[in-house]
């Protein structure tokens, strides 16, 4: 059975591209500051591994989001020459300005899908940054820079509960209208479930045809790659991780980590889905991410390995009686 067989056989697209946040999404809410050539030797260490699309950083305020103080160092550092996408959240024009100075590739622009957690996390009503975003995607269109769309929350807000589809539709709608053709559904605090991944997936295809959907799931009760595999049965080509499981908000009660990159990649091998990333050497990423934050992270393939990694007889005692 071939590997593309196998994903026909289980209904399943035959290629998936891998999106990398874990330098952004991942590091955003470590305490410890970790030094910029530590990112960018994270960042390089992805790209080698085949990795070519990354959220590489946020042009936020230093006030707010410290880890991300050093976003145009980070960036000029990156090795450039192998074609990757290179991503940075910015949050208003300000940002926007910043980003197109440093060289970035591609904005990401990002809001809430239910209103609280949209001023908790930029202290802004949705109305408000919806306006915002305007300007943004005329400073990144005359310099010739990409926008993508993130919709937080898409599954459910720590404060409000359940968020209603119709939210996630109408600002997808919203961002199609400012010419944005990539939308990623967050789930921040992971609250996402196959049912609900299902549901959205398929209100914004009926309702929003022409944008594609990206996938951003949180392992926060242990069902983040269940999800992919609900987004892999609806078509969805494109999922959002983070290096070794790294990750979680700050503006949102007990978020932990994003699906780690390696286990994401490994089942997707193991399915016949392509995704071009080298996952010997993504598991070496993984386990220097580890060393440099210095704490064990829950990505699992880097401790015990692909399936068919063998072992010799004597790695480990012989029962006795």
């Amino acid at each position: 059975m071939t590997r593309r067989s196998t994903a026909e056989e289980m209904g399943f697209p035959s290629r998936a591209s891998i999106v990398e946040v874990g330098p952004r999404d991942g590091l955003q809410s470590e305490p410890n500051f970790v030094p910029t050539e530590k990112k960018v030797a994270l960042v390089n260490g992805l790209i080698d591994a085949g990795i070519r699309h990354l959220e590489v950083t946020s042009f936020v305020s230093p006030r707010a989001v410290p880890q991300m103080r050093d976003a145009s160092q980070v960036l000029s550092g990156i090795n450039r020459t192998k074609g990757a996408v290179l991503a940075a959240l910015v949050p208003n024009a300000r940002g926007a300005e910043r980003a197109v100075e440093a060289g970035i590739d591609a904005m990401v622009v990002f809001m809430s899908a239910s209103e609280s957690h949209n001023h908790k996390n930029v202290n802004r009503s949705r109305e408000e940054s919806l306006a915002g975003f305007g300007e943004v995607c005329r400073i990144a269109d005359a310099s010739g820079t990409a926008v993508f769309g993130a919709i937080a929350t898409a599954f459910g807000c720590p404060f409000e509960g359940d968020v209603p589809v119709e939210n996630v539709v109408g600002i997808a709608r919203r961002y199609r209208d400012m010419g944005i053709t990539t939308v990623s559904l967050g789930d921040t605090t992971g609250m996402a479930t196959p049912p609900r991944v299902r549901e959205r997936c398929r209100a914004l295809r009926a309702a929003v045809p022409d944008i594609d959907i990206a996938l951003h799931f949180h392992n926060t009760r242990g069902v983040g790659l269940v999800c992919v595999y609900a987004g892999l049965l609806e078509g969805v080509t494109r999922y959002e991780s983070s290096i070794g499981g790294l990750g979680g908000c700050p503006f949102a009660p007990k978020a932990t980590g994003n699906i780690c990159t390696e286990d994401l990649v490994y089942m997707l091998d193991e399915c016949g889905v392509e995704t071009g990333v080298d996952l010997g050497k993504l598991i070496a990423v993984a386990q220097r991410t580890e060393a440099t934050i210095g704490r064990t992270l829950p990505g699992q393939l880097m401790k015990a390995g692909p399936r068919l990694e063998l072992h010799a007889m004597d790695a480990v005692a012989t029962a006795n009686g």
